[in-house]
């Protein structure tokens, strides 16, 4: 019989997490392996290498102990970094590779979500784009394996999800509880302040050399993917924006015409968007 779960294999720093973590992960669609040492986490991927779908790593002093150790023996997965506080969010685009998705304590009760972003973002990440070591312990003559044991792993993880789906993709589990419109009302209003935040954040970088936009645009479009908003949402928190934009041109005694610049911001940010609708329908 064809199983439907994702592998999922997580470090967390207290029993106290783990209980957490198993609250959060539903056990009929995740089969989850919860460590608290470096040692058994990293003795678990490296026998299970091929089983496991997604990392969990918690947050802690051992944090870029744990990459440093992922990243010698050429171990590249699917990865979701739970950190404790948002103000502890790194700084850096990523920790273990470009593909990783961050979660807050405020993230958890959509902390599933981050899983499929993970997922997702892993099976169109390339080789260039990895980056993995960011604890300069990968050599020159390692990059080529790392390369192909990314290939690898996405090769794998494409067909596993195939199996079990008949296409591409980790959309078929988009959980409507999560779409916006169900959230509840403090939850719906949380999620829409982060993400008038993180546009804000894209529109004041689009123009400049900031080589982190395009990750910071994927990100926002995946969020808005997994939580069902409709273009029109969209375009609503561009307009507020520009509004209150306009505004402070006004106080500063500026012209507002740079502020139509800004539409190709949103007709990026909406071609994204659509994209993922489009392949979000199983194909043929």
């Amino acid at each position: 019989m064809v199983r439907y779960y994702l592998a999922i294999t997580a470090l967390t720093n207290s029993s106290e997490s783990t209980e957490v973590l198993c609250k959060i992960l539903d056990t009929a669609r995740y089969q989850t392996q919860y460590h608290e040492t470096l040692e058994s986490f990293l003795a678990a991927i490296q026998q299970n290498q091929q089983e496991i779908d997604c990392l969990i790593i918690q947050e802690d002093p051992l944090l870029e102990q744990t990459i440093e150790q992922l990243s010698t023996a050429n171990i590249i997965l699917p990865a979701v970094i739970w950190c404790s506080r948002s103000q502890n969010l790194p700084k850096k685009p990523w920790i273990y590779h470009a593909a990783e998705v961050i979660a807050s304590e405020q993230d958890l009760e959509i902390f599933r979500r981050s899983i499929d972003r993970a997922i997702n973002n892993f099976l169109y990440l390339t080789p260039i784009g990895s980056n993995l070591g960011q604890a300069n312990v990968a050599t020159a003559s390692a990059v080529p394996t790392n390369a192909v044991n990314l290939l690898e792993q996405q090769k794998r993880l494409t067909d596993k999800l195939k199996e079990r789906l008949g296409y591409l993709g980790v959309y078929y589990k988009r959980e409507p509880k999560l779409f916006l419109r169900n959230l509840p009302a403090e939850d719906r209003h949380a999620l829409l302040q982060e993400l008038r935040s993180e546009y804000r954040e894209i529109v004041l970088a689009y123009f400049a050399e900031d080589g982190t936009v395009n990750m910071r645009v994927d990100r926002f479009v995946e969020q808005a993917f997994f939580a069902d908003m409709s273009v029109s949402q969209i375009v609503e928190i561009h307009m507020e924006l520009m509004d209150a934009l306009a505004t402070q041109l006004k106080l500063e005694g500026r012209s507002e015409e740079i502020l139509l610049d800004y539409r190709l911001t949103l007709i990026d940010i909406i071609a994204h968007l659509c994209e993922m609708y489009r392949r979000s329908i199983p194909r043929e």
